[in-house]
C-alpha cells in the first residue's frame, strides 16, 4: 500500500464483484481560535543573525491564552523548524500585513524576562552592536524544570498577575520583612565603614532617601568592620532600609562568599534561610543559579550577589547596584556582544533611577572618566586616612639596591630577605608571583634566544624541576631539543612560576610552612590562611585572605607585572599591586610592602604613595591626547580582510576615523592547512558619536548576514585588548 495522502484513511481493497465501499472521512479537529484580548505576540526569536534582531509577530491561540505571558518562554515555528524564543509582549494588532502563525507551546510559566530586563538588554545590544538574542542569552540561565516545581509561589497566584487574570507589568512583589538584626545594625550615616570617606556618610544619606547617587569609591585596606566587603554590607542595607532591591557584582566566588558573610554579620542572611540575600553564581551549577534567579524574579530576595551575569538579575525596585574591582578582567564578557559589568550596571541605574557604586582598592581609567565627565562623583579618604590604614611601601629598585653589589641582581634580595624573616615572627607573609607554574618560559642558555617547540613554535617551559621541556600550546616534550641559532641544549629559565618560588622560598628558609595558592595550584585557590607564621605564594588574584592581615608582603617580578603592550598595561599592574597591598597589617603596626624589581616608574611611584586615583588621571589625559578610549568610541571589526572591508565600506558616521586593517597574528592552526589571515580595523569617533557608530556598525553586519557574505567579522565596541 502506497503512502496515505489527504485525509482518507486507510481500507480493505472490495472484492470482485461486489460494490466499493464508500470511502470515510477523517474528522479534523478546528485549530483553535486566537485568544479574544491581545491576541498578537511579539517575540524575540534565538537566533544569532543580526538581520533577524526584530520582534516577531505570532497569534496566540485561545488555548495558551492564559499561560503566554509576557516574559515566558515559548517555542515558535520559523523558517520550518521549531525554535525557542521569548515573549516581550502582546498587542491588539499586528504590524504585519500576512497570516501569522500560531504560538507553538509555552515552555515555562514563569516570567524569566520582564519589562526591566528586557529594556535593559536593548539598551546593551545597542550599546556593543550586538542583538537581543544574544544579550538575553547572557542575561537568563536555562530553565532547570525541577526548581521551578520547587516550592516558593503563594498558592493561587499566576504569573505576572492574580490567578487566572492577566499579566499586570506593574504588579510588584511584597518585599519580604526586615529582619529585626538588621533595624537594630547602625547602618545610618556615622558607620565605622564609611566614616573615613569624604562623601561616603552623604552618598548613605542619599540612598536611604530613595535618591539614585552614582560614586567611584577607592576602599582602604582594613579588616573586621572596616574591610570593603563590611562597606559594600553596610550601603546594601542602607538600602533595603530605604525600601528598594540591591545588586552587587563582583569578580569571583570567594568575593560573593565575602560579601554574604559581611551581609550575614549585619542581619542580611540567606534566602534559603528565611533571609532576602540570593546568591547568584554560575560555579555553583545550573540548579542553584535557577533558584537563585527565581528568588530574585518572584521577589523572595531583595538582595542579589554574584558574579558577571548578575548584573542582568531581577531584582525588585531596583535601588542600588555595586561594582567591586572594575578593572579585573572577570568583568568583561568573553561571549558576544562583549559587554563589560560596569558599563551595564551603569545603564542600568539610568534606565531603573537605581543609586550606582563603583569600587576598588585601585581606580580604572573608565572609572576616572566618569568622575571627570562629571556622571559620577569621587568617594576618597583624606590623606591622613590613607595614612592611617596603609602598610609602609618600599620599592627595591636597582638604585635602591645598589649598594648591595652583586648581589642586587637576585631575585629575592638581601632587603626582601630579611623583612621576610623578621615578619615572620609577627604573622604570615604574602608573596605575590605574576606567573603561575614552575618556569613558564625557557631560553637558550647561550645566546639567550627563547626556546621554542619544533612542532608548533610554542613557547617551551618546565612543568617540574625534572624532565624536558614541554611545549605550553601543543604540550608536547622537547626531547632533545637544540638551539636553533648556536646549537646548544642548555636552558636558562626567562621567567619563574609560583611553584618554583614557592620551592625556592622553602630552601631559603627552612622549618617554614610554605603555602601555595592560584588556579593550578595542587590545592587551588585558597580563600583564608590562618594568623600563623607562614609564606604564601600566590598569584593575581589568588591571594587568601589573613583574618588580621599580613605581616608583610613581598611583590616579585615588578618589571614583569608591569611591561606588556596592552593599553592600561601600568593601571592593571598597580590594580594587582593594591590587591596585595590591602590584606597587609597598616604601618603602626608593624605592615610593610616591598615591591622587588624595576618596575614602571609611574605603577611604582604610585604605588608608594598609595595614589591610584593619580595615575588613573595621568593615564586619562594621555588619552585624550593620543585619542584612545574612553576619551573616544573604538569599534574593532575583526575577520577576514574582504569581509571587513564589506562591513567598514557600509558604516556612515559623521567624524568617523577608518585605522586599518592591520594583520593579526596567527595564533591557530586548521587540519590540513593554516587557517585564512585575519585583519582588524579600527573605527574611532568622537564620544557622542558613540550610539551613532554602534547603531551603524550593527546595520552593516545585519546586511552582511541577510546576504549571506562570506568571510568572518567579529565586532568589539570598546574592546578591554584594544593594543
Amino acid at each position: 500500500m502506497g503512502p496515505v495522502t489527504g485525509d482518507l484513511l486507510p481500507e480493505q481493497p472490495a472484492l470482485a464483484g461486489l460494490e466499493a465501499p464508500t470511502p470515510r472521512r477523517r474528522r479534523v479537529a478546528a485549530p483553535p481560535g486566537p485568544a479574544a484580548h491581545l491576541p498578537v505576540a511579539r517575540v524575540c526569536v534565538d537566533l544569532a543573525p543580526h538581520h533577524l534582531d526584530r520582534p516577531f509577530e505570532y497569534v496566540v491561540p485561545e488555548t495558551l491564552d492564559v499561560a503566554a505571558q509576557p516574559g515566558v518562554r515559548v517555542k515558535v515555528r520559523f523558517a520550518g523548524q521549531d525554535v525557542d524564543g521569548w515573549l516581550l509582549e502582546r498587542v491588539e494588532h499586528a504590524e504585519h500585513d500576512g497570516r501569522l502563525l500560531p504560538l507553538r507551546r509555552v515552555v515555562s510559566d514563569e516570567p524569566v524576562v520582564g519589562p526591566q530586563v528586557a529594556r535593559l538588554a536593548r539598551a546593551v545590544a545597542d550599546r556593543w552592536a550586538g542583538t537581543l538574542a544574544d544579550v538575553l542569552r547572557l542575561a537568563v540561565p536555562p530553565r532547570h524544570a525541577r526548581v521551578e516545581a520547587e516550592p516558593g509561589r503563594q498558592a493561587g497566584d499566576a504569573p505576572g498577575g492574580e490567578a487566572g487574570g492577566e499579566a499586570d507589568d506593574a504588579a510588584v512583589p511584597p518585599a519580604p520583612p526586615v529582619a529585626p538584626a538588621l533595624r537594630a545594625a547602625p547602618v545610618a550615616p556615622g558607620t565605622p565603614a564609611w566614616d573615613a570617606y569624604r562623601g561616603g556618610p552623604a552618598f548613605l544619606r542619599h540612598v536611604l532617601s530613595g535618591g539614585a547617587p552614582r560614586a567611584v569609591w577607592t576602599a582602604l585596606p582594613g579588616t573586621g568592620d572596616q574591610r570593603w566587603a563590611a562597606a559594600v554590607a553596610q550601603a546594601v542595607a542602607t538600602c533595603v532600609l530605604g525600601g528598594r532591591g540591591a545588586l552587587v557584582v563582583v569578580p569571583d566566588g570567594r568575593d560573593v562568599d565575602r560579601v554574604c558573610a559581611a551581609l550575614h554579620e549585619i542581619g542580611l542572611g540567606d534566602v534559603a534561610d528565611g533571609g532576602p540575600v540570593a546568591r547568584l553564581v554560575a560555579d555553583d551549577g545550573p540548579a542553584a543559579r535557577y533558584r537563585a534567579f527565581l528568588a530574585a524574579l518572584r521577589g523572595s530576595a531583595r538582595v542579589v550577589v554574584g558574579t558577571r551575569a548578575s548584573a542582568f538579575a531581577p531584582v525588585t525596585d531596583l535601588g542600588l547596584a555595586v561594582c567591586w574591582d572594575d578593572g579585573d578582567l572577570q568583568h568583561a564578557e568573553p561571549r558576544a556582544p562583549y559587554p563589560h559589568v560596569r558599563e551595564v550596571l551603569a545603564l542600568r541605574s539610568e534606565l531603573e533611577g537605581a543609586a550606582l557604586l563603583v569600587g576598588g582598592h585601585a581606580r580604572t581609567v573608565e572609572a576616572q572618566h566618569l568622575v571627570a565627565t562629571g556622571w559620577a562623583r569621587e568617594v576618597t579618604a583624606d590623606r591622613a586616612g590613607v595614612r592611617a590604614r596603609t602598610a609602609r611601601v618600599r620599592a627595591l629598585t636597582s638604585v635602591e639596591l645598589a649598594r648591595e653589589g652583586p648581589a642586587a641582581a637576585a631575585r629575592l634580595p638581601g632587603p626582601a630577605w630579611r623583612a621576610m624573616r623578621d615578619a615572620l615572627g609577627a604573622g604570615p607573609v604574602l608573596v605575590q608571583v605574576p606567573r603561575a607554574g614552575y618556569v613558564p618560559v625557557v631560553a637558550c642558555g647561550r645566546c639567550r634566544t627563547p626556546a621554542r617547540c619544533g612542532t608548533c613554535h610554542g613557547p617551551l617551559g618546565l612543568t617540574h624541576g625534572d624532565g624536558p621541556p614541554s611545549c605550553g600550546w601543543c604540550a608536547r616534550l622537547a626531547t632533545g631539543w637544540r638551539c636553533a641559532e648556536c646549537g646548544t641544549a642548555a636552558l636558562r629559565s626567562v621567567r619563574v612560576g609560583s611553584e618554583r618560588t614557592a620551592e625556592e622560598l622553602g630552601r631559603a628558609f627552612p622549618g617554614v610552612t610554605v603555602r601555595v595558592s592560584g588556579a593550578r595550584a595542587a590545592g587551588g585557590v585558597l580563600a583564608e590562611v590562618p594568623d600563623r607564621p607562614a609564606l604564601v605564594v600566590a598569584t593575581p588574584g589568588a591571594e587568601p585572605h589573613a583574618p588580621t592581615g599580613y605581616a608583610a608582603a613581598v611583590l616579585l617580578d615588578a618589571a614583569v607585572a608591569s611591561a606588556g603592550e596592552r593599553l592600561g598595561a601600568e593601571v592593571d599592574a598597580l590594580r594587582r599591586w593594591l590587591a596585595a597591598a590591602a590584606l597587609v597589617r597598616p604601618a603602626d603596626q608593624g605592615g610593610q610592602v616591598l615591591l622587588v624589581g624595576d618596575g614602571g616608574p609611574r605603577p611604582t611611584q604610585a604605588l608608594v604613595r598609595w595614589d591610584p586615583a593619580g595615575l588613573a588621571e595621568r593615564e586619562l589625559d594621555e588619552r585624550a591626547e593620543l585619542r584612545l578610549p574612553p576619551a573616544v568610541r573604538v569599534a574593532a571589526l575583526t575577520g577576514t580582510r574582504d569581509a571587513v572591508a564589506a562591513v567598514v565600506s557600509r558604516v556612515a558616521v559623521p567624524v568617523l576615523e577608518v585605522l586599518g586593517p592591520v594583520p593579526q597574528p596567527v595564533t591557530d592552526e586548521r587540519q590540513g592547512g593554516a587557517l585564512e589571515p585575519e585583519v582588524r580595523t579600527l573605527l574611532r569617533v568622537p564620544p557622542t558619536d558613540g550610539a551613532g557608530l554602534a547603531r551603524a556598525v550593527a546595520a552593516s553586519v545585519a546586511i552582511r548576514s541577510a546576504r549571506r557574505e562570506g568571510g568572518t567579522v567579529r565586532v568589539q565596541v570598546d574592546p578591554v585588548d584594544l593594543l
